[in-house]
């Protein structure tokens, strides 16, 4: 099996945070998708080991923001290469809030403010479906890619990402 030919599957790259009330948490994840319009619901698939799974399972809702164009590594590095155990990942960039979940909103387009309908267990990760309670254009900044930020910007895929491979 070629697993490589999995490379060739288009994402964005997006921030999920949650706020159970006595923790934050965030984390870059590469992995969410609208699933319906009516209702509006998203995915995000996030690893069983980020701190960020147990946050959004306790919260009962989560935010999701789409990543533009415009960040940079060390923005990138806070949320997919830092821990919300030891880090606060919001300390450094802005906060803000959608629905009652903490966001930040520096390079961001959009936001999606969701409130926790279902959890699936995939194996390494848990997907969780979201019904959509408050959307928000950010600017009018491009979204950025997968594809974009492995070419342009030379980044490399951490261990707990859906899409590593060793």
């Amino acid at each position: 099996m070629d697993l490589t030919a999995l490379f060739k599957m288009s994402y964005g790259l997006y921030v999920v945070s949650a706020d159970d009330g006595e923790q934050r948490a965030a984390c870059l994840i590469n992995t969410a998708t609208q699933v319906t319009a009516e209702p509006p619901r998203l995915t995000v698939a996030v690893n069983k080991e980020n701190v960020t799974s147990g946050v959004i399972s306790r919260a009962g809702k989560f935010a999701v923001t789409a990543v533009d164009i415009t960040a940079d590594m060390p923005y990138l590095g806070n949320f997919g290469f830092r821990c919300s155990a030891d880090y606060d990942k919001f300390a450094t960039y802005g906060v803000a809030e959608a629905g009652g979940v903490p966001y930040c909103p520096d390079h961001a387009c959009a936001v999606y403010a969701c409130r926790l309908i279902d959890t699936v267990d995939v194996g390494t990760h848990y997907l969780f479906v979201g019904e959509v309670e408050v959307s928000e254009r950010l600017n009018d900044e491009e979204p950025m890619t997968y594809s974009y930020y492995h070419t342009t910007l030379k980044g490399k895929t951490p261990k707990k990402a859906s899409s590593y491979q060793a």
